[in-house]
Parts: structure tokens; C-alpha cells; sequence
């Protein structure tokens, strides 16, 4: 692949406090873009970390064809940097991309440009506990259009942001009995950016309540239980985890994925399956609920505190030795060189 690069005259990583990031608001120094057109997309570049300039008429603004994924690059003690599961990415991008009809994006682009990208900008990668590069890859559409049609022309890129520890603080959710995240036959199960806005209305109303996140059901009778906010979720009844299959309205998460295939390394039962909503209510009632938590690349898992049904509200007990503190510590050591990578989850940047 022919990669052209132009380098940062002057890097900006000095201006930035890394002791007080704000999650997605600081960007490394440089970029990856490649444009699609003429049916085929064009020689892929890196360059310096700025503003694009597009038509109004772009389709983007129009018809929401964009698609986006979630990755972090991690730094060891011995400035080696790690990547986690990249292959899954790179092969959910396209599959939101083939959903919302916009061309896939080569494999061998994808990795030679996000592993050079890396290179560039390795001193962004911040080594210490909780420290990660999170990496953000999309496409957009862009021809200049206002036909409502598939666009003939893309823009596939990747930027980056160093980012600290996620914590959210105590999470409760409120479980959503109007609003729906996704339904049968649509985009549920892709990361397509119009999901993400649909979701932001009955997030807000949910606050206004005093909870942080909604526990999405399904469409069509909100009697089973599928995601928490933009991540996927798992409950913990007595000794087992419970976990949504997924489906196409449910995110094939990698985080997901990974606490499953952990889980039952260790030892855990994991049932896959759908999961009502009474079953979750009775299993609080009982005192059965040990735990819930969201599963997702930002903060790995988010412990939930509680939740509201209707008019009922639970607290979840404080369980020590907890399955949501054990697995997140587990998989955030495999990812930061830390522990033995069994699974083969571990990609070395070189």
C-alpha cells in the first residue's frame, strides 16, 4: 500500500495537561484519511491533525450514512504499545458499513495506516494505570448531493485522544418502557452515528429523573432487557451471569465478547439468552441480583448501582469480591501487558 505521510512541524503535546483529560476533547498531532471515489478508494495519507472543509450539500448532513468504531492503544512499562482485538473492529466497521450501504474499507488500509498513525504519535500513548489512547475510526459520506440516495463518495478516517481512567461514578439506570434504542430489521447491531443520536432524547429525560443511563428493552413489547446505554449489559443472579444474545438490534460488543469468553474460562456460568424484565424485577425483589453491569471499549464495565422499573426502585447489595471488579481488572491487565494473554487478544504495535 502506498502510504503518504506528512509529518507535525511542531508537536502540541506539551501544551497538554495529561493529569486532567476530559474524555474525547484532546487530539494527538496527526490523522489518517482516505478518500473514496470513482468506485475505489484512493491512496490513503497521514497528515497534520486538522479541520476538514465540506460542501453543505455533503450527504453526511443529509442522510446520516456514518459509521464509526472504539478502540485503545495501550503503553507498557517497557513503552511497547498494545492494541486489543483490532481485528474486530476493523471487521465491524464494515459490517455497519455494508448495513447503511457504503463501501468496505480494505483490511490492509485499515491496519498499515492505524499502525503507522501509531508510530507518529507513539509519545501520545501515556504509560500508568488507567492510561489508554482511545482511537476512533469512521466513514462519512460526502458527495456533494441532496438526492436522497446512497453516496458515491466517502471518507474513511482515523483520530485519536489520550484518555485517563473512565469513571462515571454511581450508575443507575432507569429501565425504558416507551423509547426504543433499536428494532427489528434496522441498524441496531451496527455503529451507525444516527443510533447514537436517537438515543440522546430518553438519556436526557432518564437524568432529569436522577438516573445516568436507560436500560433499553426491546421494541416491540419492552418485556426483554438488551442494552444500557451505548453499552451492552450483564446481570448477575446469584452465581450465574446473564448476558443478551446478540441480534440485529443488538451491538456485537467486543468488550462483550471478551467478558464472556473470560467468564467461563474462569470457571463463571454464563447464560446467554434473552432475559425479561420481570425475571430481573422478581430476582431483585429476592435479594438474587448480586450485580449489573455495562460492558463497553470507554470503560470496559460500569458498575450499576440500581435501577427503576415503572414506579418501583432497587438497590443492588455491595458485594465483595464482586465478578464486575474481578473481570475488569483481569482484562484490563491482559490489555496492558500486565498478565498472560491466553486468548491471543493482544496485538503488539511494531
Amino acid at each position: 500500500m502506498a502510504l503518504h505521510i506528512e509529518k507535525i512541524a511542531k508537536s502540541k503535546i506539551s501544551n497538554v495537561d495529561f493529569s486532567n483529560l476530559k474524555f474525547g476533547q484532546i487530539f494527538t498531532d496527526h490523522m489518517f484519511e482516505c478518500d473514496f471515489e470513482n468506485g475505489a478508494w484512493q491512496t490513503p495519507k497521514i497528515r497534520p491533525y486538522q479541520a476538514l472543509s465540506f460542501d453543505p450539500s455533503a450527504k453526511v448532513f443529509h442522510y446520516g450514512q456514518a459509521v464509526f468504531e472504539g478502540m485503545k492503544a495501550y503503553k507498557d512499562d517497557n513503552n511497547d504499545i498494545w492494541l486489543f482485538r483490532p481485528d474486530q473492529n476493523q471487521e465491524r466497521i464494515n459490517i455497519s458499513a455494508e448495513r447503511l450501504d457504503m463501501p468496505a474499507f480494505p483490511k490492509e488500509y485499515f491496519f498499515e495506516g492505524l499502525i503507522e498513525l501509531l508510530k507518529l504519535d507513539s509519545e501520545w500513548v501515556q504509560k500508568g494505570e488507567g492510561n489508554a489512547l482511545y482511537i476512533r475510526p469512521f466513514i462519512i459520506a460526502t458527495e456533494n448531493c441532496v438526492s436522497a440516495s446512497s453516496s458515491t463518495n466517502y471518507k474513511f478516517m482515523i483520530i485519536c485522544s489520550p484518555v485517563q481512567a473512565y469513571y462515571a461514578g454511581e450508575v443507575r439506570v432507569v429501565i425504558a418502557d416507551k423509547y426504543s434504542r433499536s428494532a427489528n430489521g434496522g441498524v441496531g447491531f451496527a455503529k451507525a452515528a444516527g443510533n447514537y443520536a436517537a438515543s440522546f432524547y430518553p438519556a436526557k429525560l432518564a437524568a432529569q429523573q436522577g438516573y445516568q443511563q436507560v436500560l433499553w428493552t426491546d421494541a416491540s413489547s419492552h418485556e426483554f432487557l438488551e442494552e444500557a446505554g451505548t453499552m451492552n449489559v450483564f446481570f448477575r443472579v446469584n452465581d450465574t451471569l446473564l448476558t443478551a444474545p446478540t441480534s440485529e438490534r443488538i451491538l456485537d460488543g467486543v468488550t462483550r465478547k471478551s467478558i464472556i469468553q473470560f467468564a467461563e474460562d474462569k470457571g463463571i456460568k454464563v447464560e446467554v439468552r434473552p432475559i425479561r424484565v420481570d425475571e430481573i424485577v422478581e430476582a431483585a425483589k429476592k435479594g438474587e441480583l448480586l450485580e449489573m453491569f455495562g460492558a463497553g471499549t470507554a470503560a470496559v464495565i460500569s458498575p450499576i448501582l440500581g435501577f427503576a422499573h415503572k414506579d418501583e426502585k432497587f438497590e443492588l447489595p455491595k458485594v465483595e469480591n464482586s465478578y464486575a471488579s474481578f473481570i475488569k481488572k483481569s482484562i484490563t491487565d491482559i490489555q496492558r501487558n500486565l498478565a498472560e494473554d491466553k486468548f491471543g487478544w493482544r496485538v503488539k504495535v511494531q
